[in-house]
């Protein structure tokens, strides 16, 4: 299945979702561990659609989600960072969704300057996180079809 940058757009800005996950972590500095993620999800009958986004983007990874939905989800940084947020500058999202986007986007570019690694920042991204996604903060969003791991 060959996607078109246009046909991604479309897709993510309906079934897509760009999330923050804030959760606490006593081994990290701050005791707190961000996650940031871009993730789509779909019934397993549309599989196909996920492995697609994945070879598009050359990178994340299709699991499990809940029951007999699957998730294609990037959390690595650096593929967050070097190839997801790129791709939606150059292709904007045309729904609502883009403010999320750029919210998200925000977070990414403060954890690469390690803003997240002192107490100041986390409480910076909190309340970024807290303004996404129909602005409660999360740590798993059933808002983007995410269960606890």
């Amino acid at each position: 299945m060959k996607l078109e940058p246009e046909w991604i757009v479309g897709f993510v800005d309906g079934e897509g979702c760009f999330h923050v996950g804030i959760s606490a972590h006593r081994e990290m500095t701050t005791g707190y561990q961000v996650l940031p993620e871009f993730t789509v999800v779909q019934h397993r009958r549309n599989v196909q659609v996920l492995h697609a986004l994945k070879t598009y983007f050359q990178c994340g990874v299709v699991r499990s989600n809940h029951a007999d939905r699957l998730a294609y989800r990037v959390r690595n940084l650096k593929h967050l960072a070097e190839i997801i947020v790129p791709f939606f500058l150059k292709h904007r999202l045309k729904t609502k969704k883009h403010v999320d986007f750029a919210k998200f986007r925000e977070v990414v570019r403060l954890m690469q300057s390690g803003v997240h690694l002192r107490p100041d920042g986390i409480e910076k991204i909190r309340r970024i996180a807290r303004r996404m996604n129909r602005g409660s903060l999360m740590v798993k969003s059933d808002l983007c079809g995410n269960t606890k791991e």
